[in-house]
């Protein structure tokens, strides 16, 4: 059985985060693309374009962010991707907790993100805690 186009870009996506490879995300993502991040803490907002992305991104990477997959679901439009995450720096009260993706594809490339964590109170309250460049 082949992997659904839509499935096969999410994943394209964190094979290309997980190895920082920029210019296959200006591949995978549309021209407008926007990634929504919900709270009140100093990563929250819409991220617009790629680069806006990338920064948001590497700002998760400053807290040794890892994930572990739960559940995917895929549509024509969209895939929902639920998932563990939890970061891993000494001396910190980590967070540990599940999130779910919305991702929306139009024009064979990802259009919109939409992140719906398990705690955004627990959220809110690390990012807050911990975030250096507030």
């Amino acid at each position: 059985m082949n992997e659904h186009p839509n499935l096969a870009l999410v994943n394209k996506f964190f094979k290309a985060y997980s190895s920082n490879s920029i210019d296959e995300l200006q591949d995978i993502f549309h021209a407008d693309v926007k990634w929504h991040i919900p709270g009140r803490h100093p990563l929250s907002g819409i991220k617009n374009g790629v680069g806006e992305i990338v920064e948001y991104l590497n700002q998760l990477g400053n807290f040794n962010f890892r994930a572990e997959g739960v559940v995917l679901g895929v549509s024509y439009d969209y895939v929902i991707d639920c998932h563990k995450n939890w970061s891993e720096i000494e001396n910190i009260e980590n967070l540990n907790n599940l999130s779910c993706l919305l991702w929306k594809f139009e024009g064979g490339k990802i259009k919109e993100v939409f992140n719906f964590p398990q705690d955004q109170h627990a959220v809110d309250s690390f990012f807050n805690k911990n975030f250096k460049d507030k």
